[in-house]
């Protein structure tokens, strides 16, 4: 007997387009009200100490890069077919694997989301730099990856816009992406494809070898996502031809994508991004993104929030849209 849950799985390759909608619209609107639960298990928790037992035990003398690959690789697709797996069990529970499959879609949708999350920490860096430079310090470092001890005031709300920007893309827009055409194992896959970069994905000593696959990777899949985030900012201050300053500043940067979103909020709050920074002792000279090298204030950060807010608003309803037609198709 062919029962609905079993069609489901038979009529689509991971799931129809409405129960795909509905399932975004509550993981979404789950992120929007509470961010990321601090005292909840976390995938992307698991995922990092997943990437620590195999970077502390494969991340040794001699091939050094087919290691970094093959681990990589394995944790990519690895997590993209248990979450397949999973999904199909849950959905063909007898009864009640409709709703169950549901609650856990928008769940791992929720987990994937990270905008209300990144919004609160930079908001606390502003509060806290005006407090005092060593609480500003103290509170960039928790969503930074470049050595702090040494930033001016401008640096740490620099660091903190620049990441704002940066997140929107990695954090929002690109697990959108990745859900709209692969669906949850797809959002899943590519958190466990971030987490690698911003853990082994450095030109380091330590890293450069090991980790270059993983960086490889994650330039690929936020290639497309990180240009879309661009559009949607410049949608989003309704300014078209911010795209001119955004093509012609976005490649100055170390990453060939974390430029284009970067330079669309340097654009639109009219300030400068970049610079030489250090990562782990080691001095990085990256390129000045725009030229305007003005004193940044929190009421620039409350207009980036609204900026971040409403591009990612624009990618919840590109995606729906999507959803909607493929449902009708």
């Amino acid at each position: 007997m062919i029962t609905m849950n079993s069609c489901f799985f038979e009529c689509g390759l991971w799931q129809g387009g409405f129960i795909a909608l509905l399932t975004l619209l509550i993981g979404w609107m789950l992120d929007l009200l509470l961010g990321d639960p601090a005292r909840l298990p976390h995938p992307v928790v698991w995922f990092g100490k997943m990437i620590s037992f195999g970077e502390h035990r494969l991340n040794k003398r001699g091939h050094r890069v087919l290691n970094g690959a093959l681990m990589s690789v394995t944790l990519i697709l690895g997590v993209f077919t248990a979450t397949w797996f999973l999904r199909r069990a849950v959905y063909q529970i007898p009864s009640y694997g409709m709703v169950l499959g549901i609650g856990l879609d928008a769940v791992v949708v929720f987990y994937c989301l990270a905008g209300t999350t990144l919004i609160r920490e930079v908001r606390q860096v502003f509060l806290a730099v005006d407090r005092s430079l060593e609480e500003g310090r103290a509170q960039v470092a928790r969503i930074v990856g470049r050595d702090t001890r040494e930033l001016s005031a401008q640096e740490v709300r620099t660091a903190a816009l620049e990441t704002l920007a940066e997140n929107l893309s990695d954090g929002v827009i690109a697990p959108l992406f990745w859900y709209m055409l692969l669906g949850v194992p797809g959002m899943l896959a590519y958190k466990m494809v971030n987490t690698l970069d911003s853990m082994i994905g450095y030109r380091t000593e330590r890293y450069k070898d090991f980790g270059c696959w993983a960086a490889h990777i994650d330039d690929v899949a936020n290639y497309i996502p990180a240009r879309l985030t661009a559009l949607l900012m410049a949608v989003a201050v309704r300014k078209p031809q911010l795209m001119r300053f955004v093509w012609k500043n976005g490649r100055n940067h170390a990453s060939p994508n974390s430029g284009y979103p970067e330079a669309a909020l340097a654009g639109i709050l009219n300030c400068r991004f970049g610079g030489p920074h250090y990562y782990f002792g080691q001095l990085f000279d990256k390129p000045y993104i725009g030229e305007n090298d003005r004193l940044l204030t929190s009421d620039d950060m409350r207009k980036a929030v609204r900026v971040n807010r409403t591009a990612e608003l624009l990618m919840v309803l590109l995606v729906a849209a999507s959803l909607v037609i493929r449902s009708i198709w």
